[in-house]
């Protein structure tokens, strides 16, 4: 199985993080305007990323009807996924409650989120790329 690795970014900073968990998993990373959600869950293995934005929610132009579309889908039972981003401030509440949205459309938590704050350095560019390898090799 391939990993899908898509993700919704601002300022770039989710954006490198994605790259480098698509790096990690050997595929590359997709804008969530560059697939549908049927494409997204095609492969069985998703990983996902999006910045912590407003009081500490998923975007909500692109990235919060994606992800409305993916809970909504009976395709989604069963998809093992990850889940990461960056964020400015805050403790994380924006992907506690993303992954339990998550699990409750059917989802499958293969590995626990990764959240890096502010731009990634290199251990945070590496967490990422280590998820990445950490789901290729949960196929």
């Amino acid at each position: 199985m391939k990993v899908t690795v898509a993700y919704w970014s601002g300022t770039g900073n989710t954006e490198k993080m994605a790259h480098a968990v698509a790096g990690g998993a050997g595929t590359q990373a997709l804008r969530i305007g560059d697939l549908t959600p049927e494409q997204a869950l095609r492969d069985g293995v998703l990983a996902l990323g999006c910045p912590s934005m407003g009081d500490e929610v998923l975007e909500e132009n692109e990235m919060e009807p994606f992800v409305a579309a993916l809970e909504n889908s009976p395709a989604a039972k069963g998809v093992k996924l990850a889940l990461f981003g960056s964020y400015g401030w805050g403790d994380g509440k924006w992907m506690r409650d993303w992954q339990e949205r998550m699990k409750k459309a059917g989802f499958i938590l293969a590995h626990d989120a990764l959240i890096v704050q502010g731009e990634p350095d290199a251990e945070g560019l590496l967490a990422c790329k280590n998820l990445g390898a950490a789901l290729a090799a949960a196929n």
